[in-house]
């Protein structure tokens, strides 16, 4: 297995991806930034946007929420902040470097927290879920997108075989759904809402953790590599929700 990632590589790798970052990614990763910025503003209120990078994401948000967004890159957030200025963004109450794992907000700050294609550039991955539970309101919910590593197959030997220079470029490949599963099973009052597959080609996943209310688990759900109609019966407590 491919050693863990860390703060010096994430921080080198976005540096470099700051300038063209929208250019390269801004397409591709389009679809999960709708879906996740959907399914957090099903609950809106004060939401916290973690990776928030060059602020892409930012113009996307209603007006009537309140947004925080956070980066561990400072030249990635210093476009966010130049987008915030030039776009007149007034529903952006801050932005901040910051480490996730390590949150400089009090417990229970946020009705949601977003992190979008996040999770695998983190050193510590369940750390940082933590911090983000730690900082989510009872009944707010941690809603992720990331590209989720193959089981089994000729594209998971890909992936790992990718991982090396995936690190250098700033995130893990290989990635698989059991370890967010896992750290759900392992919290305590946190249960998965809903894991779907997202445009293109369902390169992308939605995964939703509600904090601190009864719910579907992921148990309840079957195997990690669920069909359709299994996602379609853990997507539905979200109707509920207004």
């Amino acid at each position: 297995m491919a050693s863990e990632i860390d703060s010096h590589t994430i921080a080198k790798a976005y540096a470099g991806w700051a300038p063209f970052y929208d250019l390269v990614f801004g397409a591709v990763f389009a679809p999960g930034r709708r879906a996740s910025i959907a399914a957090a503003e099903r609950i809106g209120g004060r939401i916290l946007d973690v990776g928030v990078g060059t602020g892409i994401s930012l113009a996307e948000y209603s007006r009537r929420n309140r947004i925080v967004g956070v980066d561990f890159s400072e030249p990635m957030l210093r476009k966010a902040q130049e987008r915030v200025v030039r776009q007149k963004l007034s529903h952006i109450e801050s932005l901040a470097v910051m480490d996730a794992q390590h949150l400089g907000f009090p417990n229970g700050s946020f009705d949601v927290v977003v992190a979008q294609f996040v999770i695998t550039a983190v050193p510590d991955p369940e750390a940082t879920l933590n911090e983000f539970a730690r900082v989510t309101k009872p009944g707010g919910e941690i809603i992720l997108v990331n590209h989720l590593g193959a089981e089994a197959g000729l594209q998971r030997d890909f992936e790992h075989w990718f991982a090396p220079l995936g690190r250098r470029l700033g995130w893990r490949p290989e990635f698989e759904w059991a370890r967010l599963s896992q750290w759900a099973q392992q919290h305590g009052g946190v249960h998965v809402i809903e894991r779907r597959d997202l445009p293109p080609l369902g390169l992308f996943s939605l995964i939703r953790f509600g904090i601190g209310e009864a719910g579907i688990r992921e148990t309840d759900l079957g195997e990690a590599g669920m069909g359709e109609a299994g996602r379609g019966a853990a997507a539905a407590p979200s109707a509920n929700r207004g």
